[in-house]
């Protein structure tokens, strides 16, 4: 079952200028296990997670302010947390966020939910990224501030070039969690929107924190995305 509530007031969808947009959205299923009398903490995997259970919330506010002559700042924060029913089972291994690069990947058989996060390379701010465990993450924590100006506001081809600053983090545990424990970047980058092709996009990035376990996993990155993949 998924529900979403929002509320959308920007001036415009394809360069706003002025306004905000906020989102809380929950993806729930039935508690199986609660229905069952089975002992959990002894299951195989295969067993144990045959029925997925969850409840995912994720939460968006962005805002919009033109601060002079089609000079937009933009900020925005994101929050995701999947929880579970059971505590012998924990968090399912499906849908689970994985954060970090262009928010695009290649094919994956777990429903995995992509973040992207300029400045590192593609989910490796991900539990599990610097032993190739391919954990997953349930909580991640987002912030985005841009400096935006066009180019050209063409409908037919809106170009405009940005700044911005960013922040967040990943993490498998409320133990874990901190929301102001985060890696950060900076970076350039320019949108252009063409109707045939949709939003494109081109980043560079600079990752300043390392990431454990894992060389080269941030620093001087380029990134290209397809309709706001990273954002």
């Amino acid at each position: 079952f998924n529900i979403t509530l929002s509320r959308n007031s920007v001036s415009q969808p394809l360069y706003p200028r002025n306004g905000s947009e906020f989102q809380i959205g929950l993806e729930i299923t039935p508690p199986y296990s609660l229905f069952s009398d089975k002992d959990y903490s002894t299951m195989e995997d295969t067993e144990k997670y045959k029925w997925i259970e969850m409840h995912k919330w994720k939460f968006k506010a962005v805002w919009y302010t033109e601060l002079y002559d089609k000079l937009v700042m933009m900020t925005r924060v994101r929050f995701g947390y999947l929880g579970s029913f059971n505590k012998q089972i924990g968090p399912t291994p499906f849908h689970r966020f994985y954060l970090g690069g262009d928010g695009l990947s290649t094919y994956s058989l777990d429903s995995r939910e992509l973040i992207g996060m300029r400045g590192y390379k593609n989910e490796a701010l991900t539990p599990g990224y610097y032993n190739s465990a391919n954990t997953g993450g349930n909580i991640f924590t987002k912030y985005t501030l841009e400096m935006r100006y066009p180019l050209s506001l063409n409908p037919q081809a809106t170009i405009y070039a940005l700044g911005f600053l960013e922040a967040g983090n990943c993490w498998l545990g409320f133990e874990n969690f901190n929301p102001f424990d985060v890696k950060r970047s900076a970076g350039l980058g320019v949108r252009i929107y063409l109707p045939m092709f949709g939003l494109l996009g081109l980043d560079w990035g600079y990752g300043f924190d390392d990431v454990y376990g894992a060389s080269n996993a941030s620093g001087s990155q380029f990134h290209f995305s397809i309709g706001g993949s990273i954002d």
